[in-house]
């Protein structure tokens, strides 16, 4: 495996995209699992399939859009589901969660119109569905990475303001935080992040990354910030250990992310129990 990584890019692209995606993703979903939002990186994901299989039909009917990046398209229309979740949630101000399932479905319906149009499913589909460790090519490698930067610069320096936000918004704006602003930040890192976690984990897994660690991690955290440190721990064990298996064990790498987080998350809900059988 370290002779592989050394001699082939796909690899190094691999590796390196995971290590950043274990940490930017249970960043994120750390302040979305507060927020009670969990459903939202899925309705998100669904509208990147949307976006995926819109950028595979153009390229199939056109010529013009032969050389263009399935990836920059998925990231628009994730960005775009996320404004319309932003907007569906100040229509209905005291039913805000029906804009998640609202997206959810017509990103859906969507990417089942754009997909039959192109002759159903086919292999570059797939990858993208469920992640694929060749496919991540450099050009993605330095796509992430920016956002990356971007994200943890977002939160370092809002860091406060997501605090408060998250678990207070009342509160948050009697004290004069931007709260619509924030939101709209915030929702659009997430869309940005889950449109770039796909080509590792796939767009129907990638969901799994931004709650699983941190579900295990509130297990044992005793804070915030130490719920951030163990879901980015338990991110990095996810990805990373999800991509040697996959490699040694010739295993699709977005399930074996995917187990590996369900495993820490089972051990922690075990050991929790055990630690509180003997505390009594």
């Amino acid at each position: 495996m370290i002779s592989g990584l050394l001699q082939y890019e796909f690899l190094q692209n691999a590796f390196l995209t995971g290590m950043i995606i274990g940490v930017i993703a249970p960043l994120l979903g750390v302040f979305i699992v507060v927020r009670r939002l969990s459903l939202i990186a899925d309705a998100l994901s669904h509208v990147t399939l949307a976006g995926i299989a819109a950028s595979l039909l153009l390229e199939k009917k056109f010529m013009l859009f032969s050389g263009l990046n399935p990836l920059y398209m998925g990231m628009a229309f994730s960005v775009g589901g996320s404004l319309f979740i932003e907007k569906l949630r100040t229509v209905y101000k005291h039913y805000q969660e029906l804009a998640i399932p609202i997206i959810l479905s017509g990103g859906i319906g969507l990417g089942v119109i754009f997909i039959s149009l192109a002759d159903g499913f086919n292999t570059d589909l797939f990858s993208y569905l469920f992640g694929s460790v060749s496919a991540v090519s450099r050009a993605d490698l330095w796509t992430i990475l920016i956002i990356s930067i971007l994200v943890i610069a977002v939160v370092v320096s809002l860091y406060k303001e997501l605090f408060l936000l998250s678990f207070d918004e009342e509160y948050a704006r009697a004290t004069g935080i931007a709260a619509k602003s924030l939101h709209f930040i915030f929702i659009v890192m997430v869309a940005l992040v889950i449109a770039a976690s796909m080509r590792i984990v796939g767009i129907l897994l990638v969901s799994s990354l931004m709650t699983l660690p941190v579900a295990a991690s509130i297990r044992f955290a005793k804070g915030f910030k130490q719920t951030i440190f163990f879901s980015i721990l338990f991110g990095e064990i996810s990805v990373l250990g999800g991509l040697f298996l996959s490699y040694y064990l010739d295993l699709a790498p977005g399930g074996t992310i995917v187990m590996i987080a369900v495993l820490i998350l089972v051990l922690a809900i075990w050991y929790k129990k055990q630690a509180a059988a003997r505390s009594i």
